[in-house]
């Protein structure tokens, strides 16, 4: 199939390449033409891992093309995938204007049919907005079909996701764009869910509302066990075996961040409320995790009595291992708060800096620990788990590691005569 990607973000980039891999003819565009340009001159400008190996591949076979011309590319292809970014406001609820604007322009240069698949993570209503949208802009209801196909994509596993995905879900109102969608995914073996639009909608905003209320579960239920004296990993092996719950997103920490799950528990609340309703749970989740980096700001003054003028190491500040995104990031948001108690803050992470003059950021784990009070482990990068602690003793001021994910071996660290904080662990 001839398929126009809108949007080079890191949705729109993965999908892109896939697609091409999977042997359709993809042409990506973005209205930012740096982007655009980085991108021709075979450069990537996020970090995923496998991603620029599978562009090089489709740009060479030509399958896979970068383009600032939106409009050629509505134009010229038959299949629209809307793949713009749909950032939170200050409310809760979600920002389409990107998204507004790709319909805008499809309405204008939409002059056969169009298939336009919504991609992009947007609230339970849109794709049929989006469906009033171009009718009332002239487009005549049998010269489109909207089509709702969220992304389950994980940052630093995007491309093995895309190509073994749990489940393709599909939202649509007629056969047609059913088979058309499955046809795209035809060479990916998956279980396919067949719903409505809301409902491929909502589908998309449970599985990550889920997830992101398994982590503050577990982290509320770490703080129990602070209190009561108890490990919480032998809680969370009890859970695992437990086969109604399962291992995934279990284990206690600094929390929950990244571009998804913050942004779309928020949304779905906001969601709810417009239509009158209570998610009590929902902001529940979303209150556990607002108050964990505080949690961990608490042990680490008891334990240094006062912050201020403490020099502190912080290890990883992505949100998760296996990407550069700083959105939303658990580790950015303690360190903030460790700065306005007067710390201060060195950094080292394997693909990520924060850009401030009031953090200081190394190339080197060794050399982001010299002559510091306390280490701090935000983000649970496999070089974290096992450096050479010895060494990394002789360099600090202080004693003090914080694992902020439960990380790391504890008899280890003690072994080498640092002083281990986690949560919940004996």
């Amino acid at each position: 199939m001839k398929v126009c990607v809108v949007g080079a973000g890191y949705v729109g980039l993965t999908t892109s390449a896939v697609l091409a891999d999977l042997g359709h003819q993809v042409t990506c565009v973005d209205l930012d033409q740096n982007k655009i340009r980085t991108l021709q001159d075979g450069k990537i400008p996020i970090y995923e891992e496998g991603l620029a190996e599978l562009i090089e591949t489709g740009t060479r076979s030509g399958r896979l093309v970068f383009s600032s011309d939106t409009a050629s590319g509505i134009e010229d292809h038959p299949v629209i995938l809307i793949a713009v970014g749909t950032p939170p406001q200050n409310d809760g609820s979600t920002n389409l204007a990107a998204v507004a604007n790709v319909i805008e322009m499809i309405a204008d240069h939409a002059h056969a049919h169009k298939t336009v698949i919504t991609k992009s993570t947007v609230p339970p209503g849109t794709n049929e907005w989006i469906s009033r949208v171009l009718s009332d802009k002239g487009l005549h209801p049998e010269s489109f079909d909207v089509v709702s196909n969220p992304e389950f994509l994980k940052e630093g596993t995007a491309v093995h996701d895309s190509f073994h995905p749990h489940r393709i879900v599909i939202g649509a109102k007629r056969k047609k764009a059913f088979q058309l969608v499955r046809s795209l995914y035809q060479k990916i073996k998956a279980p396919v869910i067949e719903t409505n639009l809301a409902g491929a909608e909502l589908i998309k905003y449970a599985s990550n509302a889920f997830l992101a209320a398994k982590i503050s579960f577990i982290n509320e239920v770490s703080r129990i066990c602070d209190a009561y004296d108890a490990d919480i990993k032998d809680i969370q092996r009890g859970l695992e075996e437990d086969p109604r719950i399962g291992s995934h997103f279990l284990s206690a920490g600094l929390g929950f961040g990244g571009s998804c799950f913050p942004k779309d528990l928020s949304a779905l609340v906001h969601a709810a409320t417009d239509k009158g309703l209570t998610p009590s749970l929902l902001q529940a989740v979303s209150d556990v995790n607002e108050t964990q980096t505080d949690f961990y700001l608490n042990k680490l003054e008891q334990d240094l009595n006062d912050l201020k003028g403490k020099q502190i190491t912080v290890w990883g500040v992505t949100f998760k291992p296996g990407t550069d995104d700083l959105r939303c990031s658990q580790s950015v948001k303690l360190i903030n708060k460790l700065i306005s108690k007067g710390s201060v803050i060195h950094t080292y992470d394997p693909v990520a800096k924060i850009e401030s003059e009031r953090v200081a950021s190394h190339d080197d784990l060794y050399d982001s620990v010299k002559n510091s009070d306390a280490l701090i482990i935000a983000t649970e990068w496999p070089e974290f788990q096992a450096p050479d602690w010895e060494r990394i003793k002789r360099s600090m001021n202080g004693t003090l590691l914080l694992d902020g994910r439960n990380f790391v071996d504890l008899e280890s660290i003690r072994a080498h005569g640092l002083h281990y904080l986690g949560v919940a662990r004996r």
